[in-house]
């Protein structure tokens, strides 16, 4: 089959593969009908997650039609449609059987490099170094999918795969950044990054009740598409994101604050941003958090930080005395994605969301290489990518 692969800094290629097989009694194989490039295999493409090895394939934003069914699999049969989330979850352990699926104890086999790094293992995920299990991903003509009887969704059929793909993730994890934010009605919140998680976290903090929702980022295409959906927003290249903050709120700071961007925060003239970048050149640092650190500022008394943007390491200069002082709470996880999943699809089947509307590009996987290049570099408009294998 073809898919998409990786073989260094910045080197996909669309290549020939061998087929998925099943591998265990609870697996499935699905023909992939539409799969995307997310923000998050960015960080891949740019080199910064570690473990991958050279032909791994790509992607965790997936959807098809079920084609081979493990024997243990009583949940799924050969024709459903469905939708397949990125974390790999047994349904069965500690974590999954309180709802925090990203969590699960079974589904990475690599468990113990995890440990190493972080001190205890997080959930596999797909197409996503082998640190979280090396799992070959869904920008492919055909997925394996682990423990399916638990993850995937089934879909209905008056629904495209454009409106319900973003289910895979990055859906789930904008609404769960605003829901992490306890928003009550009147609330402000003000949200860094406009990309496709930002945008989905826009929508959703209204879906949840917020009056204002104040959005940060350069990017013009991405700042209009945030106005379209009733954000104001907040230019951080033209004015300073801080004052305005505080002009737009009387002084008292948003009530809670999103960090959707995580570790390659773009560059800035303020010196904290500088440094960053020096330290992760010169191997001396392993993130940039420029953004949690304006976040915690930016937030009020008592206020939520939700932090959705991947980071993988040890984050530096991060102001808890701000934090600790005014009585911060902080909220972050991997999207516990099936935890949300029947919520978010019933307000997609009642018409209070069409995720297809982040959609810019749709393409082949030929195509992949060179709009992982355009999407990395924010060239043509490129806000989501959809590809149709």
């Amino acid at each position: 089959m073809k898919a998409l692969t990786w073989h260094g800094k910045g080197d996909i290629r669309c290549e020939s593969v061998p087929d998925p097989t099943i591998q265990h009694g609870r697996d499935a194989i699905i023909k992939v009908t539409a799969c995307a490039i997310c923000g998050s295999d960015l960080h891949l493409y740019n080199g910064v997650i570690p473990t991958m090895q050279s032909g791994d394939v790509l992607g965790h934003e997936s959807m098809g039609e079920v084609v081979e069914v493990g024997p243990d699999n009583k949940e799924l049969k050969i024709g459903d449609r469905v939708v397949v989330p990125f974390t790999i979850s047994c349904g069965q352990c500690f974590f999954c059987k309180r709802g925090f699926y990203s969590g699960c104890e079974r589904s990475n086999p690599n468990s113990e490099i995890a440990r190493k790094m972080w001190g205890a293992s997080p959930a596999g995920l797909l197409g996503y170094s082998h640190m979280l299990g090396g799992y070959a991903g869904g920008q492919a003509e055909y997925l394996r999918v682990p423990y399916a009887d638990v993850g995937p969704i089934k879909v209905p059929s008056g629904l495209t795969d454009e409106q319900v793909l973003f289910l895979s993730d990055i859906f789930p994890t904008g609404y769960m950044a605003a829901d992490f934010c306890d928003i009550q009605r009147g609330d402000t919140i003000a949200i860094w990054g406009c990309g496709p998680v930002g945008q989905m976290a826009i929508r959703s903090a209204f879906l949840l009740g917020a009056e204002r929702v104040l959005a940060v980022d350069t990017v013009p295409e991405r700042l209009a598409l945030a106005r379209e959906a009733g954000a104001e927003t907040i230019d951080f290249m033209n004015e300073d994101v801080y004052d305005r903050i505080r002009e737009l709120t009387n002084g008292r700071l948003a009530d809670a604050c999103i960090d959707a961007v995580g570790t390659e925060a773009s560059a800035t003239a303020s010196f904290d941003s500088l440094v960053d970048r020096v330290k992760m050149a010169t191997f001396m640092g392993t993130d940039r958090p420029h953004v949690l650190r304006q976040a915690i500022h930016c937030c009020r008394n008592f206020g939520t930080v939700s932090i959705v943007g991947v980071y993988g390491g040890f984050l530096d200069k991060v102001p808890m005395g701000s934090a600790i002082n005014r009585g911060l709470t902080f909220r972050m996880a991997q999207t516990p994605v099936q935890k949300y999943l029947p919520t978010l699809l019933q307000r997609i089947e009642k018409g209070e969301i069409d995720p297809s509307f982040v959609i810019t590009h749709t393409a082949t996987l030929e195509e992949g290489p060179e709009l992982y290049k355009k999407f990395r570099d924010k060239e043509d408009g490129c806000i989501k990518v959809v590809m149709k294998p």
